[in-house]
């Protein structure tokens, strides 16, 4: 099989979508919609039990999702290039993919290869002078390399700083502005009650403490032999 062919398979997967699914629709990244809740999510991946990671409890209850298709033979066809899927919910509902691509199987895809096979799918991309968090294992902020949008979705082409990693960013712009807003509302809220907790934690160990020594003077005066 010749480099070319190969460079086209992996395109073509990249841009793979679940069948019906309209050019230009960027409500879908292939068979997750925005705005899913999270139990469908986890029956499509098959993730069971579902490995959840709760980021903010208040205002908004945000929850995180990691998906490796590799954990799930048969999930994903062999060449499928995707490596991972970390997905976000507010409330219980999907609002961000940030899709990670195996990076032996873009191997010599240049950032222009990418944004061609990406464009097939979900038309024609901007590349605008901008930087965005690519949650990725180094939790890095990366340039955008290309962005396809409309006025409600966002999806970004990214790569690594770190390593020849690209990746996706995606987001409902909504859903996002509003999460932003809530975490930035419960850090502060964290910190502002943090002295009231902090000082509710010291009474309860000191009455742990209390009643511990308290149990072991009762059973030690009993049992004690000069």
């Amino acid at each position: 099989m010749t480099s070319t062919h190969i460079l086209t398979i992996a395109l073509s997967s990249i841009v793979l979508a679940a069948p019906g699914a309209c050019a230009e629709d960027l409500s879908t990244y292939r068979q997750f919609q925005f705005g899913m809740k999270l139990p469908e999510v986890v029956k499509l991946i098959g993730a069971n039990p579902p490995e959840t990671r709760v980021l903010h409890q208040r205002p908004a209850f945000i929850q995180e999702l990691d998906w490796e298709p590799i954990r799930f033979p048969g999930s994903l066809p062999e060449a499928d290039p995707v490596k991972s899927i970390l997905f976000s919910f507010c409330n219980g509902e999907l609002f961000r993919m940030v899709v990670t691509y195996d990076r032996y199987k873009t191997e010599g895809l240049t950032s222009g290869d990418m944004i061609v096979g990406i464009s097939a799918k979900y038309g024609t991309a901007t590349t605008p002078a901008t930087d965005i968090v690519f949650p990725s294992i180094y939790n890095e902020t990366v340039k955008v390399i290309a962005r396809w949008e409309d006025a409600q979705y966002s999806f970004n082409l990214v790569r690594s700083s770190y390593q020849p990693v690209f990746g996706m960013v995606l987001y409902s712009k909504n859903v996002d502005a509003v999460v932003r807003t809530a975490i930035v509302e419960g850090l502060r809220l964290d910190a502002q009650e943090a002295p009231l907790k902090e000082a509710e934690r010291q009474r309860k160990q000191e009455e742990e403490n209390r009643v511990k020594e308290e149990t072991a003077r009762l059973a030690n005066k009993t049992s004690f032999r000069p």
